[in-house]
Order: structure tokens, then sequence, then C-alpha cells
């Protein structure tokens, strides 16, 4: 079974490195950048390699029609378009790329060409998704969901005291982007980075978390009055981002500067956000609380999902890594075994009514040390 990954970031050769270790997978990875080909060529000699830019959509279908199942791990502002040059060549997706259009664009072409497309399949949204899913469907009434989510350096170090495993673009729109939720049943357009609270969490101290634009598909997909997801960090983390927002240095405008016009946003990429990449052997972690509360059975009842994950020592690889990369890899392998087939664009709360699948993912995951923590609480 021949598997390609498209990107080799910091979650995309993670994920490779994962699927090489299935023997009846034979995995290709590309990448635009020949130093991530040749590191991985190098390190992993069962990965093959392609040096290839993956912003032409038709290069993509070529590229793709070779292989069995395509891992879509592309920047943000190439994944939708790569996601649909993969339909087009009929391979089943799994997709990380968390682009800012709406995947169900595409749900016909995917019906049409006969593709499972696994969307925003990473942690959160992601295993966020697929747990809240699984909740709902055990609940008679939903009343809320509420996610709130991280990934953070396990050391805080001045002056962001944040690490970053994606894109610099990508990271920047978690700022940028409006966050969407829905409050008493209506959708709710909030900027990024507003309504601020905090947060104590068991052995790691005070968070503070801040609306972004993780909820999704969430927003129209399940019945629940009240849905939000949050994202967490080290306290002070929202001003030192609100002041570069307000200032301007994640505007798309062009302006000119001594002759030449440049983007402030592809400026703060290329001069901030190096300060805080998450280098080698630079240990992270992950936090996210995922709380479903309704009735069932005429009690109130709330679940509750919790994790906790830190940089793996002994493989190397960052958590934000595991915890997204590893969801991927592992519904990936969920589809391969045949254990949920249908056609389209598949957000992971589709799959959560599933207890078979919800299983095999927390299953899989646990056995590469990502840990999911269940409570049921009765309220009454």
């Amino acid at each position: 079974m021949n598997i390609i990954v498209l990107g080799g970031g910091l979650v995309g050769t993670p994920m490779a490195i994962d699927l090489s270790m299935d023997d009846r997978f034979e995995v290709t990875l590309a990448d635009i950048s020949r130093n991530v080909c040749e590191r991985v060529s190098k390190n992993f000699p069962k990965i093959a390699t392609i040096e290839k830019d993956l912003s032409d959509p038709k290069e993509v279908t070529d590229l793709v029609s070779a292989h069995d199942w395509v891992l879509n791990a592309v920047p943000g502002f190439l994944g939708f378009q790569t996601l649909k040059a993969a339909i087009e060549a009929r391979k089943p997706v799994v997709d990380i790329a968390f682009f800012p259009e709406d995947p169900f664009e595409l749900d016909a072409l995917a019906k049409a060409k006969g593709v499972t497309a696994v969307v925003d399949c990473g942690v959160a949204p992601g295993m966020s998704n697929l747990l809240a899913g699984y909740a709902h469907d055990q609940l008679d009434e939903t009343e809320s969901v509420l996610i709130y989510v991280g990934g953070l350096p396990e050391v805080r170090e001045w002056p962001y005291e944040y690490c970053a495993v994606f894109s610099p673009i990508d990271v920047i729109e978690e700022y940028t982007r409006p966050a969407r939720y829905v409050e008493n049943g209506a959708l709710v357009v909030r900027p990024a980075l507003s309504d601020p609270e905090l947060l104590n969490f068991p052995g790691i101290g005070t968070l503070e978390a801040f609306n972004s634009d993780g909820l999704r598909s969430l927003a129209r997909t399940l019945t629940a009055p009240n849905m939000k997801e949050k994202t967490l960090r080290y306290p002070g983390h929202i001003e030192k981002m609100a002041v570069l927002k307000e200032t301007g240095f994640f505007s798309e405008e062009p302006i000119p500067v001594n002759g030449t016009e440049i983007r402030p946003i592809d400026f703060t990429a290329k001069i901030l956000f190096p300060k805080s990449e998450l280098k080698e052997g630079r240990s992270d972690i992950t936090v996210m609380q995922v709380i479903v509360e309704g009735t069932a059975a005429g009690r109130r009842t709330r679940y509750v999902y919790d994790l906790f994950d830190r940089y793996d020592e002994t493989t190397r690889t960052h958590s934000m890594a595991r915890t997204t990369g590893y969801t991927a890899t592992v519904v990936l392998r969920m589809l391969a075994d045949g254990l949920y087939g249908e056609k389209g664009i598949v957000p992971l709360e589709f799959i959560g009514p599933n207890r078979a699948c919800v299983d095999y993912v927390l299953e899989k995951l646990a056995r590469r040390g990502v840990r999911f923590e269940e409570r049921i609480e009765r309220l009454d």
C-alpha cells in the first residue's frame, strides 16, 4: 500500500516516519525543500523522497496518482487547492492543512469521485471533534461543547514564551482569523484574541485562554446551542500578540519600504517567529480539555476529556507533532483497516458516533504515548 505525505515540516516528517514503521506501507514524502528531502533520506532510508513544489494543483494531481493514499500536510494557504487536487485524482485523503476555506465546498466533488476525505485531522480541530462527536451521540440532548487547547514550550523563555511547530503564516492566522462560535443557538463571530480568561491546570499552573477559530466544522455539524473553542497560552501572550496585531505587523497589505513593496505579515514571519521556532531537542507540551454537557436518561451529564502530552525524548518527536500527526496516521490506518468508508468530506465528528472507530483511535494513540483521560460526571 503506497502512501504519499505532502509536506515535510515539523509535523509532516514525523507522520512519514510513523507510517514507515508499518511493514504494509510504502511511504513517500514530498516537499519543496531539498534540505528536508536529503535529511529524511539520510536518516530514514525506508522513506522515499520527492523534491517538488506543491503549489501547482495539476502537478499535485499527477504526483498523487501513483499512490494509494494521500496525507496532506502542506501549509494552510495551499491546503484547499491541494486537497481538491488529490480528490480529482480519486485518492482517499487525510488532511491536516487546516485551511481557511470551507471544506464542504468539495463534498459533492469527493462523493462524485468516490473519495473519502477526512479533514481537520489533528489534535484540535481533530481529536476534539472526534470526542465531541462521541459525547454528543451519547447524550439525548447536548447543551454545550467547550474546547481548550494549546501547544507550549515546557520551559518558558522570554520574550514570547511560545514555540511554533506549524508554518509561521499558519501560526499568525490564530491571531488574525475571526473566531466563529455558537451562543444561544446563533453563530457569533468575534475577533481572535478576544474574551480572555485564566484557567488553572494541575501540574502546569495558570494559563490564559482566548477565542480562536478552532471550532470550525462543529459549528454546523453538531446540534448544541453553545459551542466554543479557545487557545491556551502562558499568561501575557495575548497582550503581546494584540500589540503586534494592532500595530500592523500581521497585515497582508503591501507597504513601500525603501522602494520595495513588502507585506508586513511576510516580514513578521521572517524576523519574529524564528525566535519562537521549536528547535530540535526543545521540549514542548500539549494541553487539551474537551467538555461536553447535556442530558442523558433525564439526568444532567458532563463528559470531560483531558490530554497532557510531552516531547518524546526517545524518538525526539515534539508533542504537537505527536498529538497532531499521530492522530492523522492512526486515522489513515483506521480507514485502511476498513473501519470507516463513507465518501465525501468527513470531519472527525462524523466518525465520533462509531464506538469501534473511537476505541481504535484512542488505543492506537495510547500505544504511542498520547493518552486521553475520560470523566463522566452526573450533575444532579
